[in-house]
């Protein structure tokens, strides 16, 4: 019996197997990584054998990715204790053969005349592993398993975005890369493994917090304003540049105002936030073929993401005014022989042991003058 040979019950009907047969690959890149390495992949193409399938390529390179992930697995399985630098190194490397193996198995096959819808859906299934794999053994080199909410945010992130690209194929018929997509952030992973191998995984770790927990926040606003931008069919940027700056430059600054309350009150930083809502839309909207005008989703984000702000930074002031007993625009009048506000005594005793310090200061002036002659 032949290996691939039907069940009783065939997955594929005889329509869409003959529809298969009829397929053409589609795709469109505008990476800025791809042609910097265009050599390297045609380089290690033209020293490939011919006899080499493509298919077989793609599950060499898979198989070592998964082999130098479940290495690192074996000696931090929660991705909290510290894996050996060695194990971060063969992740690297482990990446950097898959990710340059699945760049050429397309090459091999237009090479050796081989192409096949087979090839492109061969291809695709190894990179839906791939990105399970390729996530986790970022989020055990940086030791996420002390934050299990962002490991959890992290990995399941990358696995939704790459539902969302064949999403988005699925319905416009041509795989889209943007200038910031697959490629960099394959790059991006081999570089917080090599960071973890040279400097140890706890750089990533800093006083009970961790040290890259705010740039997620960051990301969700950059980046997508960036893909945005870059791969709207209406041009929103450039013609809507002031209304584009405001709209996301407002999330932005939701997200800095987050980031200084985690600071001063020695807290995580969250990192989802209502306020990227309208970069979500905004997102979204592209990956459907813009079924909605992008002008009005960005008025909306620009509208939504305006009232959030205001409405997080005055809750915050009054919550803050509410514990520290102050008002926010006015100084409080203190009658001559009443007990002074709570919180300026507290800022004049403070100001008093500050200035006992300063050898110059106002504090040891006055202390000066009360001595008796």
């Amino acid at each position: 019996m032949p290996l691939l040979a039907y069940r009783e019950k065939h997955i594929l009907s005889a329509q869409q197997l003959r529809k298969l047969s009829e397929h053409k690959y589609s795709c469109f890149s505008a990476s800025l990584l791809d042609p910097l390495l265009q050599p390297w992949w045609n380089w290690l193409v033209a020293q490939t054998p011919l006899w080499l399938a493509p298919n077989l390529i793609t599950i060499v390179g898979l198989i070592l990715n998964v082999v130098t992930t479940l290495i690192l697995i074996c000696y931090s399985p929660n991705g909290v204790e510290a894996p050996p630098r060695w194990t971060c190194v063969l992740c690297a490397l482990g990446l950097f053969i898959y990710q340059s193996l699945d760049s050429i198995d397309g090459k091999q096959a237009r090479r050796t005349n081989t192409s096949s819808p087979l090839g492109e859906l061969f291809d695709h299934g190894c990179d839906s592993i791939s990105t399970v794999f390729v996530a986790l053994s970022a989020c055990i080199s940086c030791q996420l398993g002390h934050y299990p909410n962002w490991l959890f945010f992290q990995c399941f992130c990358a696995i939704a975005l790459f539902y969302c690209a064949h999403w988005q194929t699925y319905v416009s018929g041509t795989m889209r890369f943007g200038r910031i997509d697959v490629t960099e952030a394959q790059f991006s992973i081999i570089a917080i493994h090599l960071v973890s191998a040279v400097l140890g995984p706890e750089i990533w770790l800093t006083k009970g917090t961790s040290v890259l927990s705010p740039s997620i926040p960051l990301t969700l606003v950059v980046l997508p304003a960036l893909m945005i931008a870059q791969k709207s069919p209406q041009n929103i940027f450039t013609e809507h540049a002031s209304v584009y700056i405001m709209a996301f430059g407002m999330v932005a600054a939701k997200v800095t105002n987050k980031l200084v309350i985690a600071h001063m009150t020695k807290s995580e930083m969250e990192y989802l936030d209502w306020s990227l809502l309208g970069p979500a839309l905004l997102f979204l909207n592209q990956y459907f073929n813009c079924i909605v005008p992008e002008i009005w989703l960005l008025w909306f984000t620009l509208i939504w993401g305006t009232q959030d702000l205001l409405r997080y930074c005055a809750q915050v002031c009054l919550e803050i005014c509410q514990h520290l007993r102050i008002d926010l625009f006015r100084i409080p009048y203190t009658p001559k022989g009443a007990a002074p506000h709570p919180a300026t005594a507290s800022v004049s005793s403070q100001s008093n042991i500050g200035g006992s310090a300063d050898k110059n200061g106002g504090t040891a002036h006055r202390k000066s003058k009360s001595k008796p002659h």
